[in-house]
């Protein structure tokens, strides 16, 4: 599916071009919730990096 735009003619042949809007919520609800998993894990690891740190300062590791 694609909206139309003239470059994906040249890339997309046949039955896999085809113009529509029918589709477009699904696709971008599935980038929404990549884009959201993503950012969670992005915190998730923020959050255990400074843990670490923070740790190994306050027992003097390192």
């Amino acid at each position: 599916m694609t909206d139309g735009w003239p470059l994906y003619e040249s890339r997309l042949k046949g039955k896999l071009h085809v113009i529509s809007k029918r589709y477009t919520q699904r696709i971008e609800r599935h980038n929404l919730n990549l884009r959201q998993h993503l950012a969670r894990l992005g915190r998730k690891y923020c959050r255990s990096q400074n843990r670490w740190s923070c740790m190994t300062r306050s027992s003097g590791i390192i």
